[in-house]
C-alpha cells in the first residue's frame, strides 16, 4: 500500500530527520539510506523494519545534521594506510610505464583514509534516531489508514455495481430463450424435412443448446463471491486473499459472456469486466 511519514527532533549536538515512503509490491523490498556511522547498526534495523512492514516497496531515508552552533568534529587522516596505498600505487604505476603525477590526487578522493570525529556516536544519539523514527513511522501508519478507509469504500462500490449488473443481464434472458427457441425450431424444420437425420447427433445438440442457454450456476456463484469479497475486505492482512476472489469473480463473468449468445448481455458483461479490472488494479494496493 502507498504511504508516507516523516518527522524531525534535535538535540543541542544534531537534528535528527526520517523520512518513509512506500509503493505497492507483492513482496518487501527495502531500500535504506542512513549515515554510515550507525552501519553497526543497521542489520538489526531492517530486520526490525522486517516486523513492522509487510509487503511494497518501502524506502527510508535517514538524515543527521550538527547543529550550528555546534563544534565540527576533528579531521582525521589515516597516515599509515595512506602511505602504503601510495607506494603502491606508485610501483604499480612504474611496472606499467604510467604517469605517476596524478596518484596523489586519486589518494586524497579516497573516503577510506579520512575520519571524522563525528563517526563516531554515543548510544543517546542512536536511541534520538529510533524515537525520530517511530514518531515517522507513525505518520506514515496513519496515512495509510486514511488510504485504507478510502479504498475500503472505493472496492465495496466497483463489487456492488457488478452484483447490480445482474439484474440488467435477467432482463434479456427471456429474449434471448424466445431467439433461441425460434432459431432451433427453423432447424428443426429444414432438418425434419429431409429425407432422414441423425436422432442422436439430434439430442446431443438440444442438450448442448440447454446447458448453454442456463446461466443460473453462474449468477448465483457471482453473487456469492460478491459478497465474500465485501466480508473479506474487514479482515486483517487480506490482500492476497481478495486477489484470488477476484480472479474467481472473473471466471464466472467470463463464463457468462460466453453463454450468453446475445448482444445485450455480452454488453453488460462487458461492464462487469470494466468494473472487475478497476477492482484488481485496487487490491494491488491491500496488504
Amino acid at each position: 500500500m502507498t504511504g508516507y511519514g516523516s518527522a524531525e527532533t534535535a538535540t543541542e549536538t544534531y537534528q535528527y530527520k526520517v523520512e518513509l515512503k512506500s509503493l505497492n509490491g507483492k513482496f518487501l523490498e527495502l531500500n535504506l539510506r542512513m549515515p554510515k556511522r550507525f552501519g553497526d547498526k543497521e542489520l538489526g534495523f531492517r530486520n526490525y523494519i522486517n516486523t513492522q512492514v509487510i509487503r511494497g516497496s518501502v524506502s527510508i531515508f535517514i538524515n543527521i545534521e550538527k547543529q550550528k552552533n555546534s563544534e565540527s568534529g576533528n579531521l582525521v587522516i589515516n597516515k599509515a594506510l595512506a602511505s602504503e596505498y601510495y607506494k603502491n600505487w606508485i610501483e604499480l604505476a612504474v611496472s606499467l610505464g604510467a604517469e605517476t603525477k596524478e596518484i596523489f590526487s586519486v589518494l586524497m578522493a579516497n573516503p577510506d583514509l579520512i575520519e571524522t570525529e563525528n563517526q563516531k556516536y554515543e548510544e543517546s544519539e542512536w536511541n534520538q534516531l529510533m524515537l525520530t523514527f517511530e514518531k515517522a513511522f507513525q505518520n506514515f501508519e496513519a496515512f495509510r489508514v486514511d488510504e485504507g478507509k478510502t479504498l475500503f469504500t472505493v472496492l465495496t462500490e466497483h463489487c456492488k455495481v457488478i452484483k447490480h449488473l445482474i439484474p440488467e443481464i435477467e432482463m434479456h434472458e427471456a429474449e434471448r430463450f424466445e431467439l433461441t427457441k425460434q432459431r432451433l425450431q427453423k432447424n428443426l424444420s429444414e432438418l425434419i424435412s429431409k429425407e432422414g437425420y441423425d436422432k442422436n447427433r439430434f439430442e446431443q445438440e438440444m442438450i448442448y443448446y440447454l446447458e448453454r442457454l442456463d446461466i443460473t450456476e453462474e449468477k448465483n456463484r457471482l453473487i456469492s463471491h460478491c459478497d465474500h469479497f465485501i466480508e473479506t475486505l474487514n479482515e486483517e492482512q487480506n490482500g492476497r486473499k481478495l486477489n484470488f476472489i477476484a480472479q474467481e469473480m472473473g471466471r464466472e463473468i467470463n463464463t457468462m459472456g460466453s453463454k450468453a449468445g446475445h448482444a445485450a448481455m455480452q454488453k453488460t458483461v462487458v461492464k462487469m469486466k470494466e468494473e472487475l479490472e478497476r477492482i484488481k488494479e485496487q487490491v494491488l494496493n491491500v496488504l
